[in-house]
């Protein structure tokens, strides 16, 4: 997703965009006409002419609200005090203004010249606030909303702009976690259960897209696959959500919530046009909130994420039709499990006799069924630990131990 430029900055902002992991085309503004139609009392009625008029008691308007009509109205403000918009600002180089400075040897040092620069607005994206504790508000957005800044800011609902420090990020996962002071918390959002979604189930997206000036938006859709197995353009492979919520640049590090009110997901990315440039809509993805638990709470404890890993690629069955297997040149009948397309030479899994081809369904006696389930399990270990690894080998199923290595 490519985040939005601050308009209010057209004149002396960076002219750039953060480009991250995820597609997103050129946005397309679109203008609604509206014609005026006068109202005409006088008409003339079959030969006639006969006159009719419009009775000033013949509409009238209800005394009775509307406000409960919504039925995610109630979800909306569970959690609206609780998404913030994210600043990033640059320090813009002081030369930026004059096209002769540099020239001749005169300009000075672009480092110096850089650390010296105004700040400003760089970038926007959007963030949750989930936790108050320790006299901070802690607040999780996307790695790629607050990355290369040189300082990050708030803006929260209440049209209020604070400073945030970052506690932490990871950029695998593309999660971080900033925090305020508690005192401007009003209100924090609940995590729920990524786990218990189901495709159609009615969900909100919540945020600023196209930054600030459009804080709190709300916008509705269904979940389109609970599920998700996909490769960013880092290589990694990514267990999402898919809803079809529209997501526009901004919204990243926003709020994808349930009709209970709760977060289920971190709103991340867009696909707007397909490798051979169709023209894509509805697709958007979020970071399953199990997963981003588990990060978040390693962020907050450490500042950073030390992975103990299995030294394996693999891929999710669980979604992936018969036509697409073959394709990937997975050999696996099993409908459910992780598959593991190749084993890193020398890595954990390498020296405890796992191979390409063996689809792991339990670690430690926990069934696993997605990538996001894997990682969970996995994180909770600390290098060095020995875990079990229950695999499906051409129909038989037999138990690894496996020494955990550090990413």
């Amino acid at each position: 997703m490519v985040e939005n430029q601050n308009s209010n900055n057209k004149k002396n902002n960076i002219f750039m965009k953060t480009a991250i992991i995820g597609v997103v085309a050129g946005l397309i503004g679109g203008g609604v006409s509206y014609a005026a139609i006068d109202q005409i009392n006088n008409a003339n009625v079959n030969s006639g002419n006969a006159q009719t008029s419009i009775s000033s008691n013949s509409a009238k308007t209800s005394k009775k609200s509307a406000k409960n009509s919504g039925a995610m109205t109630p979800a909306y403000n569970d959690v609206k005090g609780a998404v913030v918009s994210v600043i990033n600002m640059k320090r813009q180089s002081s030369n930026d203004g004059d096209p002769l400075a540099g020239l001749f040897g005169f300009g000075g040092d672009d480092n110096n010249n850089a650390k010296k620069g105004k700040l400003q607005t760089y970038s926007e994206g959007s963030g949750v606030i989930y936790m108050k504790s320790n006299n901070k508000g802690y607040i999780v957005t996307n790695n790629h909303v607050v990355s290369g800044s040189d300082k990050i800011q708030v803006m929260l609902s209440n049209g209020k702009t604070v400073n945030a420090k970052t506690v932490g990020t990871d950029s695998t996962t593309d999660l971080a976690v900033l925090a305020i002071n508690s005192k401007y918390v009003t209100q924090t959002a609940q995590f729920g259960d990524s786990k218990s979604l189901q495709a159609g189930q009615t969900v909100i997206a919540v945020g600023s897209p196209l930054g600030s000036e459009y804080a709190s938006t709300v916008t509705q859709g269904i979940v389109s696959a609970p599920i998700r197995n996909i490769t960013t353009s880092s290589a990694n492979q990514q267990t999402v959500i898919q809803t079809d919520a529209a997501i526009n640049p901004g919204n990243s590090g926003g709020a994808l919530v349930n009709s209970a009110g709760q977060v289920i997901g971190i709103n991340s990315m867009k696909l707007a046009q397909s490798g051979d440039g169709t023209s894509v809509e509805g697709m958007g993805f979020a970071i399953p909130s199990n997963e981003v638990v588990t990060i978040v709470n390693q962020l907050v404890k450490k500042g950073k994420i030390t992975r103990p890993q299995l030294g394996v690629k693999v891929i999710a069955l669980q979604g992936i039709p018969q036509s697409y297997r073959k394709h990937l040149n997975i050999k696996s009948t099993s409908k459910d499990g992780i598959y593991i397309a190749s084993v890193t030479t020398n890595g954990s899994a390498s020296q405890a006799g796992l191979k390409s081809g063996d689809v792991i369904t339990k670690v430690d006696n926990k069934k696993v069924s997605d990538v996001a389930s894997l990682h969970s399990i996995l994180y909770n270990h600390k290098v060095g630990d020995i875990v079990t690894i229950t695999v499906n080998r051409s129909g038989k199923t037999e138990n690894m131990k496996v020494k955990l290595q550090s990413n």
